[in-house]
């Protein structure tokens, strides 16, 4: 039960920083023999899967490398990482009673949703900076934190589910935070661009 709660809880997790790339670890892993995955998630294992996900793990790779599109990006996959991550995460716990399996979509589809949100906020507060640079560090660090964490999650699941009430207690901190300063950044810049149209106008 400890290994399904990791799985699920990894698979949530990173599908709402990178679906496609917990997807494809996962799959690529399961193929190779180094862990097992439940029947109800053995699909991922599937060539096929694993063709389409190295394909879109790619794509995003590259997307999230983009300012400003990069939270198009986020926006766009608002409606598909929280309900993967739920799927996932049900998937995860196999053919257990339909109460726990609600509970766990639940449960998985709420993680998704705080790393997705953690992500997006992030992501739109810092393309409020003129430079590119510090978005694709951000960007490059999230793709290994999300490969660390996949390992952890499947190798290690005593110590990623600790991680995992440490990162719930921090994102619960920081959302409420990451929010007002992109509401202000914005605001900012709105103001900024009004001042100049006014400017613009008078001269």
């Amino acid at each position: 039960m400890l290994e399904s709660l990791s799985l699920a809880a990894g698979l949530s997790w990173g599908s709402g920083l990178r679906l496609y790339l917990t997807v494809l670890l996962a799959g690529v892993f399961a193929r190779l023999g180094f862990i097992h995955l439940p029947d109800t998630l053995s699909a991922l294992s599937s060539p096929w899967v694993i063709g389409v996900a190295g394909v879109l793990t790619v794509t995003e790779f590259l997307a999230d490398k983009i300012p400003a599109f990069d939270s198009l990006w986020d926006a766009v996959h608002t409606f598909i990482r929280i309900p993967a991550g739920a799927v996932l995460a049900a998937g995860a716990l196999g053919h257990a009673d339909p109460a726990l399996l609600t509970v766990a979509a639940l449960a998985g589809g709420t993680l998704a949703g705080t790393a997705h949100l953690a992500k997006a906020g992030t992501r739109a507060l810092i393309n409020l900076s003129p430079e590119p640079v510090s978005n694709v560090v951000t960007s490059t660090a999230e793709d290994g934190l999300v490969f660390g964490g996949m390992l952890l999650a499947l190798f290690v699941p005593v110590l990623f589910l600790v991680l995992m009430v440490g990162f719930l207690m921090l994102a619960a901190w920081a959302l409420p935070r990451l929010w007002r300063g992109v509401q202000g950044g914005f605001r900012g810049m709105a103001t900024h661009m009004v001042s100049r149209f006014a400017r613009s106008r008078h001269d």
